[in-house]
């Protein structure tokens, strides 16, 4: 204990100890949460099997299934069999549950200047609640409005180039589990559970919106999306629609996500969308969206497969919709926080609730409240935070103790030259100094790996992480320990402080304003950052009051230094003076003390005062009235000597305010956008916005270490100095991608019918997908066509075709492949018109698939699709026309008729193309996709552009 004297003095050895630890074992835990899945139960509820479940999804994840796909139907089958297999193993009536086959509804919607035409294959199971006043079947259209319903949605389709294990098995498996669970006496809901099967949401939401046809679509209030957007990992809350419905999640054991990503979709920063867009924004519906995340690179390719997920994945998301689901179904509470408060029994109905700010603290707590609070504490903070510390200062002011900013102290009134330097403003400026050369580090850091090695962080993220981070707290130590090795100051802490609350003064400011006008509660954590710098300053502020004052310091410096000279300080009466008159005048010594002059001498005293000079003293003779005794504490070396009765202990409170709270929070945020942004590069995504998001973080982060980094010794910062150099050579010298962070090329194959041209195409990342055709043997001495691609979400990206393998979609018939006969086979159209007029039908017959399009080169006004139904709540065209008709029939090469109205006025003509797609890779009708599988580079997959892997296609003219 001798060694380290007082362990929680704000000392070098303590402050490197408590600071260094405290960052380490929260970055570990932050990692820890991040990185691993909490294991499933031993013991599982009542009714859930998780073998069973993973039979399930190994089961449908044995080929690609997407909707147009033979794989698809085996899916469906097997999907339908297990529900009806539970209802029938519990001897459930149809009283109880209700199994709908939808194989009836379909769909006509537009969006911008694409028009839809889908028949769903969905699968409904409605589970009908013990609460539930209404007879079955539930799907009758009829239903009185006092009783609500939960909705638990995933698709069971994949996309044509993955297995769909976590897009969405996962999703769909726990459903099954869900029927299961809530099947069980125990377990029964009180509301009505429709659980739903979709079939078509990887192409346009097209389950989704085909549910919206059906009439049990109207029994549900709330709703359940399970999703996914990566290959395994925690089950993240990707996004709610109020405080009042986020609640119910709080329940589950392991929540995990938070706000941000909310508000990523609702301000379009997230490309990506899913079926909760339909079931909030088009079916009036209140819910929730629980999705996988990461990563990426796995996400829509043969990744993502149960090899690369986990039972733990697939229990994180069971047990999350469990408690969601049970909550949702069992409220029966009497009042309803919401705008539209439901007259019933308080069930959570149709409308709109209240904003909400949500976040998981180290996934075992859930935080949840109103965005109006938020925008209330924010105000408080705000008004309040600047009255304290100016009420503080006041106070510190007449108590004589306000050091800050105090240049020098009269000894005796300021009309005497006479004064002691206080040196109050010495460090004021150092932080913002070294925070401005820190941070331009890190911008600097940012832009250089983005011009020399920009895609590094697709696959080395947290090299990315550990280059910012160093380099930031390296540049900010030297200049602030180099500082205060040349000024020490007592006061760096709370000038640090000082700026720190005046820099998040702004912030909150930004976040009140972006929360009140723009409803965005992303910026809780600035709430939270705010608050612990207000409250660490307002203790050192109340540090100052156990300071001398300044008068008495003052006072006693300049006892120390000797009484005052001349008539302003008369000597002594001689021994045995009987008057106080002066007697003799001892005279004054010209030369001054120096370091040889003895301690013992009584004609002169040493002096030490800043601004000193030399003073006559008394000559001893008679006993002189001493000054009364001036305890100057535990001085820190170098710094004020005033400052020594500062309390020793209480940056120990400070630390704890402002860095375990903020790095958790900062961290998870800084987390969660990693996962959702360092491999979008590969999509077409800015590199350069994903480096500068680091770099802000990063500064967040490490910020809170500010007021305690110039006690720090060079030891660490040395270390971090090595990391910073080793990181930043890596970062710039290695290859960006690798065996299990691959880079995604898109595969698409265009056969043009008419002339029996075939090419094949990859788009990507301009200076590598040119690379990797280069290995593919098909493209070998070809004509590479490098070209911007014609999807608006791909156009960063480049497109080289070449002529290819040919596609052999269509069984071949005995001609050989030039013959055009042979083509003709995979698609075939008639139109029916009049001559002169302004509308044609149009007959579209796609061979062995149950995908087709029309493309038209000028908009189309109106459009009729046989079989279609209207819907007042969807246009077929769209106010500014339509250009492209996408068609899907739930029955195989059946026709479609589709009839059209122009404006002949502009257009005398109508032309376009017919495009049929054909999506199964199951198979050996793809040989390009297949040889490029084969043939890619093992840091590189494939996943496909489009709906179809191969689109035929023939032009017509009316």
């Amino acid at each position: 204990m001798a060694l380290w004297g007082n362990p929680l003095a704000f000392r070098p050895r303590p402050v490197i100890v408590f600071v260094t630890v405290t960052y380490i074992a929260l970055l570990a835990a932050l990692l820890s949460v991040h990185l691993t899945v909490p294991h499933y139960p031993k013991s599982t509820p009542s009714g859930i099997d998780l073998t069973q479940a993973w039979s399930d999804l190994e089961y449908i994840t044995r080929q690609f299934h997407p909707y147009n796909s033979r794989a698809n139907d085996d899916v469906r089958k097997y999907l339908l069999s297990r529900a009806r297999d539970i209802v029938a193993s519990k001897k459930l009536g149809k009283d109880q549950v209700e199994i709908i086959d939808d194989t009836i509804s379909n769909v006509t919607f537009a969006e911008r200047q694409t028009t839809v035409y889908f028949e769903g294959t969905n699968i409904i199971i409605a589970i009908r609640g013990s609460d539930d006043e209404d007879p079955i079947p539930l799907s009758q259209d009829s239903r009185s409005p006092t009783n609500g319903g939960v909705l638990v949605n995933a698709h069971y389709d994949s996309v044509s180039t993955g297995f769909g294990a976590t897009d969405d098995g996962v999703g769909v498996v726990s459903i099954l589990q869900l029927l299961s669970y809530f099947t069980e006496p125990r377990n029964w809901p009180k509301s009505t559970i429709v659980l739903l099967l979709n079939n078509g949401e990887e192409d346009f939401l097209n389950g989704a919106k085909a549910f919206m046809r059906h009439p049990i679509s109207q029994v549900p209030h709330t709703f359940l999306n399970l999703e996914g957007a990566g290959a395994g990992g925690r089950a993240t809350l990707f996004r709610s629609t109020d405080t009042e419905v986020t609640r119910f999640y709080k329940q589950s054991n392991h929540p995990f996500g938070t706000v941000i990503s909310g508000d990523g979709f609702k301000k379009r920063l997230i490309r990506s969308e899913t079926d909760y867009v339909v079931f909030n924004g088009e079916l009036g519906l209140r819910g929730l969206d629980v999705a996988f995340m990461e990563p990426r690179a796995r996400y829509h390719t043969v990744e993502d497969s149960t090899k690369e997920t986990s039972l733990n994945s697939l229990w994180h998301m069971l047990d999350a919709a469990i408690s969601t689901v049970s909550g949702l179904a069992s409220d029966t509470s009497t009042e309803f926080d919401g705008d539209n408060r439901s007259p019933q029994n308080g069930k959570v109905d149709a409308g709109s609730g209240t904003d909400a700010v949500w976040f998981d603290i180290l996934g075992k707590a859930f935080v949840i409240f109103r965005l109006h609070t938020l925008f209330a504490i924010n105000v408080t903070l705000l008004v309040v935070s600047p009255l304290v510390l100016i009420g503080l200062t006041v106070a510190l002011s007449k108590s004589d103790r306000n050091y800050l900013f105090a240049w020098k102290k009269y000894v005796h009134s300021s009309d005497d030259d006479e004064y002691v330097q206080l040196n109050g403003w010495r460090g004021f400026f150092r932080f913002p100094i070294a925070f401005a050369a820190a941070t331009a580090a890190d911008i600097g850091l940012a832009f250089l790996v983005v011009r020399v090695n920009p895609h590094i962080v697709y696959s080395s993220p947290f090299a990315v992480w550990s280059m910012l981070l160093s380099a930031w707290l390296f540049v900010l130590w030297f200049i602030l320990r180099g500082a205060s090795a040349m000024r020490p100051s007592a006061l760096q802490r709370i000038y640090t402080l000082i700026w720190l609350f005046a820099g998040n003064f702004v912030l909150l400011t930004g976040a009140t304003i972006f929360a009140n006008n723009y409803h965005i509660g992303g910026g809780y954590f600035i709430t939270f950052y705010f608050a612990s710098v207000f409250f660490a300053l307002v203790m050192s502020y109340i540090e100052l009051l156990f300071l001398p004052t300044k008068s008495a310091y003052a006072a006693n410096n300049d006892n120390n230094n000797g009484s005052r000279r001349g008539s302003e300080a008369p000597s002594r009466p001689l021994t045995g003076s009987t008057n106080n008159t002066r007697t003799e005048e001892r005279p004054v010594v010209d030369d001054d003390a120096t370091e040889t002059t003895s301690l013992l001498r009584g004609d002169r005293r040493s002096f030490r005062r800043y601004g000193s000079r030399r003073q006559s003293v008394s000559d001893g003779t008679e006993q002189e009235e001493q000054p009364q005794s001036f305890d100057k504490g535990d001085v820190f070396p170098g710094e004020q000597e005033w400052s020594g009765k500062l309390p020793s202990s209480l940056w120990i409170i400070q630390l704890i305010l402002l860095i375990p709270f903020n790095v958790i929070l900062v961290g998870q945020v800084a987390l969660l956008l990693t996962s959702a942004l360092y491999q979008t590069p590969a999509d077409g995504s800015s590199s350069l916005f994903i480096y500068i998001g680091f770099a802000i973080l990063s500064v967040l982060l490490l910020t809170p270490v500010g007021p305690f980094i110039h006690r720090f010794t060079y030891h660490i910062p040395l270390f971090l100095f090595l990391v910073c150099a080793g990181t930043v050579i890596y970062n710039l010298v290695a290859f960006p991608f690798s065996r299990e962070h691959r880079l995604k090329v898109y595969f698409l194959q265009e056969v043009d019918l008419d002339a029996g041209t075939d090419q094949v195409s990859l788009t990507g990342l301009d200076d590598y997908v040119r690379g990797i055709i280069k290995g593919i043997p098909s493209a070998q001495g070809k004509h590479l066509d490098c070209t911007t691609p014609h999807i608006a979400t791909r156009k960063e990206l480049t497109k080289c075709a070449w002529e290819g393998l040919p596609a052999q979609v269509v069984p071949k018939a005995a001609a050989p492949y030039g013959n055009h006969s042979y083509l003709d086979t995979w698609l075939d159209y008639s139109i029916n018109t009049t001559k002169g007029a302004n509308n044609a039908t149009i007959r579209v017959v796609g061979k062995n698939t149950r995908a087709c399009r029309i493309l038209f080169d000028s908009p189309i006004l109106e459009l009729a699709i046989d079989g279609g139904v209207s819907d007042p709540r969807f246009n077929a065209t769209g106010p500014n026309g339509t250009r492209e008709v996408r068609l899907w029939h739930r029955e195989w090469s059946q026709p479609w008729d589709v009839s059209v109205t122009w404006d002949r006025s502009r257009n005398s003509t109508l032309s376009g193309s017919i495009v049929c797609l054909w999506s199964d890779a199951n198979t050996d009708a793809i040989p390009a996709f297949d040889e490029i599988r084969h043939y890619l580079p093992v840091w590189a997959i494939a996943t496909k552009v489009s709906d179809g892997l191969v689109e035929g296609s023939k032009r017509f003219k009316i």
